[in-house]
């Protein structure tokens, strides 16, 4: 039977949240769930809640969401059973990871992050090189928000244990090279770390494609629950020492960096959100965005600065904006009164708030494929009014 061509009218329809009258451009920051999320993390509750390994019905039951939970995940990023984990959040992930990657890393040892970074792939590095006495070292990018590669190329040397970049940036919308990038760092015989956090609700997700090494993202930036997903080789993962309890399973291999009792509800929640992606398609969340965000690029108002890539090429419809009389602060307040849900801010990523010379942070406009014309072309009409 032909597939039935998606609509935006018929994606808003599965979202109650999407009633309200409030155009949501605050995605970056987590995205409104459709309700198939909403029923299931519920229908944990009332069928199958309790914790693992008992031998009664609700415990088998839980016992399976987590099979199914790992066999999605994997599925969903292209990758095997062994190699996904789950967690609070993908900076709780991060941290646990990077800990017991660097166990045996010596002094003076070097890891590169960059300024497209957001902190959860910063921070943790910094606190191991605090800790530890490593180097950080940053890779800059160009005035459009692109990442330097020759910059990035002339930082890696045989001291570099790891390269730690994002999929796209959660601020200015860039999307980087992913494989031209992890192709680098294994030239320099390091691990390519990335945070796609940002790039999941954009398009699909293939870690055998992209190189990586290691790769953290968070469902609830694509349409599921609060919670943390992570991606590790199965190599890295069973030489790597974790740092766990020592009645905790050791298979699946990735299970070992799964610091206590899961949240199993939100394991159903995230089944739900995958299974939600895969029947609205990802050519439609990628065309519709597109030309979201096309329209959104045309139309800006010329007293708004836009800073980053000026096209949709190389870039999400993510979008940092500022005025020069209105405080990023001041302009959100005044878009939410008006309806309008979007961010101001650094959004946590410091380094390129700092390397556009942004002390207050920008607006951020956050384009996902539940948003629609009217939304941008009513979202445009106010950014017009606030700069008179």
């Amino acid at each position: 039977m032909a597939r039935v061509l998606t609509t935006v009218e018929a994606v808003r329809a599965r979202f109650t949240a999407l009633q309200q009258p409030v155009a949501f451009f605050d995605g970056p920051g987590g995205t409104q769930v459709p309700d198939s999320v909403i029923e299931a993390v519920a229908d944990y509750y009332r069928s199958a809640n309790a914790n693992t390994g008992g031998a009664f019905e609700t415990s088998r039951r839980t016992d399976a969401l987590i099979t199914t939970a790992r066999v999605t995940a994997a599925e969903f990023l292209n990758a095997s059973v062994d190699e996904v984990a789950f967690g609070a959040n993908m900076t709780t992930l991060n941290f646990a990871l990077t800990r017991a990657a660097a166990r045996d890393w010596q002094t003076g040892d070097e890891i590169v992050c960059t300024r497209l970074d957001h902190d959860g792939n910063i921070s943790p590095w910094l606190e191991l090189a605090h800790d530890r006495g490593f180097v950080v070292r940053f890779a800059d990018v160009d005035e459009q928000c692109r990442l330097d590669l020759d910059h990035l190329r002339s930082l890696l040397s045989e001291r570099t244990r790891v390269v730690a970049f994002p999929w796209a940036s959660n601020a200015v919308g860039t999307v980087t090279p992913v494989a031209e990038i992890t192709a680098l760092v294994h030239d320099a015989g390091a691990l390519a770390w990335i945070d796609a956090v940002h790039y999941g609700p954009h398009g699909p997700i293939d870690v055998q494609a992209a190189g990586a090494d290691v790769l953290v993202c968070s469902p609830y930036k694509f349409y599921g629950p609060h919670l943390g997903l992570a991606f590790g080789k199965a190599s890295l993962l069973e030489a790597w020492r974790p740092y766990k309890v020592r009645p905790a399973a050791d298979f699946p291999v990735a299970s070992r960096y799964e610091t206590g009792t899961l949240a199993h509800e939100l394991l159903a929640g995230f089944v739900a959100a995958v299974e939600y992606l895969q029947d609205v398609g990802w050519d439609f969340v990628t065309e519709h965005e597109h030309e979201l965000g096309q329209q959104f690029l045309e139309g800006l108002p010329e007293a708004w600065r836009l800073h980053g890539v000026p096209t949709m090429d190389g870039r999400v419809g993510t979008f940092a904006i500022t005025h020069d009389t209105l405080t990023p602060q001041e302009a959100s307040a005044r878009l939410g009164e008006r309806g309008f849900a979007l961010w101001d801010g650094n959004y946590y990523a410091i380094e390129i708030m700092r390397r556009l010379g942004l002390e207050d942070g920008a607006v951020r406009v956050g384009i996902v494929h539940y948003n629609t014309a009217d939304e941008v072309s009513r979202l445009l009409a106010a950014l017009e009014q606030l700069a008179r």
